[in-house]
């Protein structure tokens, strides 16, 4: 069943992606706002970022498995393989995202990156409004 393995390469990518956005959307944050990037203060930006990162924490706090671990490993299981029997960018973007540590490692660490974005997300709060072009950054 090769379409599991794809499916599966797939997701991890999707997963990656998440990680990504959480984490370096929160350093483009922290630079836009030191270079006075207005773009940074996009309302719908910052909510879907502070909303993807506190999913996280709270699936760490409450215990539950990201759904998207678990497409993973039952695509897999599925495809007839591990995690190690994937395609090489699958090998690859799997081993990007998941370190052996102790589990309330992992929810220290969202639970802390979580209550960065919250702070920036008040201390330089969105715009409600969108800037227009004829608008100075403030």
């Amino acid at each position: 069943m090769w379409w599991y393995a794809l499916l599966a390469d797939v997701v991890v990518a999707v997963h990656v992606a998440y990680v990504a956005f959480v984490i370096v959307g929160q350093l483009v944050i922290l630079a836009g706002i030191a270079l006075r990037w207005p773009w940074v203060r996009n309302l719908w930006f910052r909510l879907a970022h502070v909303a993807a990162i506190v999913i996280v924490a709270l699936e760490a706090v409450f215990g539950v498995e990201c759904p998207l671990t678990v497409w993973e490993r039952n695509l897999r299981a599925w495809a007839g393989q591990g995690v190690v029997e994937g395609t090489f960018i699958g090998r690859f973007l799997h081993n990007l995202l998941f370190y052996r540590a102790e589990p309330w490692i992992f929810t220290a660490c969202y639970v802390a990156f979580a209550l960065l974005v919250v702070a920036t997300l008040v201390l330089v709060p969105p715009r409600w409004r969108p800037v227009t072009r004829w608008q100075r950054p403030s």
